[in-house]
C-alpha cells in the first residue's frame, strides 16, 4: 500500500504512469495491464487533472462476463483511487458533518497480495450470494486500510500549522445492473452493500 499527495503524484509519476499537460490539463496514462485506476477528473490548486480511460469512483457492470474480469481485475493489479484529506471546522462542526478539503491523496493498494485479495473476494462473494439475480450498489472502502497505513498520530502541514486529517472519499462503487423487470430490492434501495479493505501491515 502507498499513499502519495496528487501534485507530488503527477510531478513524479509513479512506473507505469505518464503525464502530459494538454491545453490547460494534465492528462495521467496508465498501464491498464497493472493498474486498476477510479480516480474522477479533479481540479486541483494548480489545474484539472484527468485520469485517462478511468470510469471513475464508479464502476457498471451489465453481465457476468463483465463482472467476473472486474474481479479478476481487482484482485490481481494495483488499485488507486483519489481520496480527500478534509479538516473539521468549528463551523462545520455546527453544520453537522460538513468538512472542509485541504488536499488531495492517491492510494494505492496491491490488489495481488494475498490478504487483499482474500478481503476482496469474500467481500464480493458475500454481495453476490445476498442479492443473487438482483441489481445491487457494493461500496469498497479502504478507510480502514489508509487509517492503518498512516497511523492515528498522522498529521499534514497546512499554512505553518499541523493538522490531523479527517480521510473522505475512501471508496470506489461497483454497479451491478440486472436485466430483471421487477427488481423490487434495487428500486427501493436495499440492494446497497458495503465492505472494508484493512491494513495488514508494511
Amino acid at each position: 500500500m502507498d499513499v502519495i499527495e496528487l501534485e507530488s503524484f503527477v510531478n513524479n509519476p509513479p512506473h507505469g504512469f505518464s503525464v502530459e499537460s494538454r491545453a490547460g490539463c494534465r492528462v495521467v496514462k496508465w498501464d491498464q495491464e497493472s493498474s486498476c485506476v477510479f480516480i474522477d477528473e479533479i481540479q486541483s490548486g494548480k489545474g484539472k487533472v484527468v485520469f485517462c480511460n478511468s470510469p471513475g469512483r464508479e464502476v457498471t457492470v451489465r453481465t457476468l462476463g463483465e463482472y467476473t474480469d472486474l474481479r479478476r481485475q481487482l484482485t490481481s493489479k494495483t488499485i488507486y483511487i483519489l481520496v480527500s484529506a478534509c479538516h473539521e471546522t468549528k463551523v462545520d462542526e455546527k453544520k453537522k458533518g460538513d468538512v472542509q478539503a485541504f488536499g488531495y491523496y492517491v492510494v494505492a493498494i496491491n490488489g495481488n497480495h494475498p490478504m487483499i485479495r482474500w478481503e476482496m473476494e469474500r467481500g464480493l462473494d458475500m454481495t453476490i450470494s445476498s442479492v443473487a439475480g438482483e441489481s445491487y450498489t457494493v461500496d469498497v472502502d479502504v478507510s480502514d486500510a489508509l487509517q492503518g497505513w498512516v497511523g492515528e498520530s498522522y498529521q499534514i502541514l497546512v499554512d505553518a500549522g499541523k493538522i490531523k486529517p479527517i480521510w473522505r472519499d475512501t471508496h470506489f462503487t461497483i454497479k451491478y445492473r440486472s436485466d430483471a423487470l421487477f427488481d423490487f430490492p434495487y428500486w427501493f434501495g436495499f440492494s446497497k452493500r458495503q465492505f472494508k479493505v484493512t491494513y495488514h501491515g508494511r
